[in-house]
């Protein structure tokens, strides 16, 4: 490989590493939710859904995901949130 070869190579691990870890922590905050709701539990669901919000906010800002994908997770949640009440 050439020398920009090799840097394109150590720039995709580099990324390739922080998008793992953006993607693990929205997706463990939605699991926390899920679990919450599934439990009931109102107010730890409202937290962890307003954790995920902004951990997804955080995950479209990087690039990590599309802004779409957000959306509708977002929107998923607050349906499932709702039908607690």
């Amino acid at each position: 490989m050439n020398r920009s070869a090799d840097k394109r190579d150590r720039q995709n691990k580099a990324r390739r590493l922080r998008n793992r870890e953006t993607k693990s922590q929205f997706r463990t905050a939605i699991k926390a939710f899920d679990a919450a709701v599934e439990a009931g539990d109102k107010e730890a669901a409202e937290k962890a859904m307003k954790l995920s919000f902004k951990l997804m906010d955080s995950a479209v800002n990087k690039g990590t995901i599309h802004h779409n994908t957000a959306d509708r997770k977002k929107s998923r949640m607050n349906i499932k949130f709702n039908k607690m009440a």
